[in-house]
């Protein structure tokens, strides 16, 4: 059944502590069994302040609802306030948890690391959050945009739906004359950090790929992902981007995008997934900072994903803080936790990238 929560944002409340555990959380590689055990645990308590990227909303709404229901004296505080908000919130040492669409670049690790004071600020991928092109065009189905018409779409230059562009990716479609309606994010997002990296690398995007959306390419803005989809769905001639729970959850018409080799892929779970599993790791040590290849010619690949980043401290942490992040951690990490994602619009990790991620965790400390 798929889960249509909205994860409400909710006040940072409390000091973090926990009580003695009586588990030593030894989850390895291959993380199945002691993550189950972790996330049993009845002795934790305490409580867990984060805050950041919107688009992991949903996964962290039912992740938290699993694990609370396993360890009662446990309470986590996410604010979905997006992933500029949740990395400053994390360096200001108000949260103990950030999440965010993009890791951490330009001055953020520096000052991520100082707020560890002792240790590294790391980069967990935890959500792969595939990001839908979404539009308003009654009658209009099985939408198809190449790069090159999305770029020229999100930078104004084109303004209606029967524009001689979108008419040679849809050579059989009928496309009204309505106007474009372009919406994009007007928060800093690591959704649009993702998707002008994805026009950057793809569309002869003349602006800088960042999570604040550049001005000149003009456009409306919407706040937050909910914003985005609520304002694609009441309005027609619309276009947007957001992450596929959103769109799955508004029930909003998504567009197959071209890839590097040109194939129209319709976006899945699967053909998300495959972008992601080529990604190359490009962080140090524990940390799993990624490279997307957004120009990917693998077959059947979605070209437009983000990875989530569950940011936090390998060591430096209060040790009660820490040990509580982790056990959460632990529990998203495994079996149980992926498997809950796919049901929510988003990609589950597999393979190689999930045995890392679930030895990082481990690395907590």
């Amino acid at each position: 059944m798929k889960y249509a929560g909205r994860l409400a944002a909710v006040a940072f409340v409390g000091a973090l502590s926990l009580a003695a555990c009586g588990t030593d959380n030894n989850t390895g590689a291959s993380g199945t069994t002691a993550a189950t055990e972790a996330a049993a645990d009845s002795g934790l308590s305490g409580t867990i302040n984060a805050a950041g990227s919107s688009a992991q909303a949903n996964a962290i709404d039912q992740w938290k609802k699993e694990f609370q229901a396993k360890n009662s004296g446990v309470s986590i505080n996410y604010q979905p306030s997006g992933s500029g908000a949740g990395i400053q919130a994390f360096i200001q040492g108000t949260v103990a948890l950030a999440g965010s669409d993009s890791a951490l670049k330009d001055d953020e690790p520096a000052k991520a690391d100082a707020r560890c004071k002792t240790g590294k600020a790391l980069n967990i991928p935890m959500v792969t959050g595939p990001v839908a092109v979404v539009y308003n065009l009654p009658g209009v189905e099985g939408l198809q945009l190449s790069p090159k018409t999305l770029g020229g779409i999100f930078n104004s230059k084109i303004t209606k739906w029967d524009d001689p562009a979108i008419k040679a990716d849809n050579p059989n479609a009928t496309l009204p004359s309505t106007p474009i309606q372009a919406f994009h994010r007007a928060d800093e997002s690591g959704t649009s950090d993702n998707f002008t990296k994805f026009l950057e690398a793809t569309a002869d995007w003349p602006y800088e790929a960042a999570k604040a959306w550049p001005a000149e390419a003009k456009g409306q803005g919407a706040k937050g992902s909910d914003g985005i989809a609520s304002s694609v769905k009441d309005t027609e001639g619309a276009i947007s981007y957001v992450e596929m729970s959103f769109a799955d959850n508004s029930q909003l018409q998504k567009a197959k995008v071209a890839n590097g080799s040109g194939e129209f892929v319709e976006l899945t779970p699967e053909s998300a997934a495959k972008t992601v599993e080529t990604a190359e790791i490009k962080g140090t040590g524990n940390d799993l900072a990624l490279s997307i290849d957004y120009a990917t010619k693998t077959p059947g690949a979605y070209p437009i994903v983000l990875v989530t980043y569950e940011i936090t401290c390998e060591k430096g942490l209060p040790a009660e803080e820490s040990k509580l992040v982790k056990s959460f951690l632990t529990y998203t990490a495994s079996d149980e936790g992926q498997a809950a994602l796919k049901d929510l619009g988003y990609a589950p990790l597999s393979g190689e990238l999930l045995t890392k991620v679930r030895s990082t965790v481990e690395a907590i400390s």
